[in-house]
């Protein structure tokens, strides 16, 4: 170290120098900076990337079965009470029409009821299972997703997604080890 004032030598660690007497400032002490901690990217699985996704789409799903169901309970009515007067083609009146609706018609009603309604809950039960992680939830998915595969269109591009998820092996290991940190 050397003086400010005189430019002699001064030992390391004297607070005054020893040929004119003036202060030494004392050398500010040296820190070794921490290491840059970086956080490690672990890879995010295909199944915790797109549970969620899947989640919400089947309780979509659910509600647009039970929309569909009611269209088609509804136009099922419509054509067996055949209330129009005239013009139109299921009515009887004013000479056009195919005559009155038959009978099994109005038979269909609680078929397509129940049909709605157990469809239109599993879809929701699926979503709800996926959203909140629950253990059985992919074997369910699973299950309505083949169901659901005969669904034209939306149907059956829900059911291809959800297997592409959840059925292959590696997504059972993933899913239950998601479901077990739920």
């Amino acid at each position: 170290m050397v003086c400010q004032a005189c430019g002699a030598s001064v030992v390391e660690g004297s607070l005054f120098c020893s040929s004119c007497g003036a202060g030494v400032p004392a050398a500010p002490p040296v820190y070794a900076a921490p290491p840059v901690q970086r956080p490690v990217m672990m890879p995010v699985s295909r199944v915790q990337r797109h549970l969620q996704t899947l989640g919400i789409l089947w309780c979509v799903f659910g509600a647009y079965r039970v929309i569909g169901g009611l269209m088609g309970m509804f136009v099922l009515r419509v054509i067996t009470l055949r209330n129009f007067n005239g013009g139109w083609p299921f009515s009887d009146h004013a000479g056009g029409g195919f005559g009155p609706a038959p009978g099994w018609l109005a038979a269909l009603f609680p078929f397509i009821a129940v049909a709605t309604a157990v469809m239109a809950g599993l879809a929701v039960l699926v979503g709800y299972s996926l959203l909140t992680r629950q253990p059985w939830g992919r074997m369910l998915a699973i299950v309505v997703g083949i169901l659901t595969l005969f669904r034209p269109i939306l149907g059956t591009a829900l059911g291809i997604y959800t297997l592409w998820v959840l059925a292959p092996g590696d997504s059972g290991l993933e899913y239950d080890a998601i479901a077990d940190r739920s």
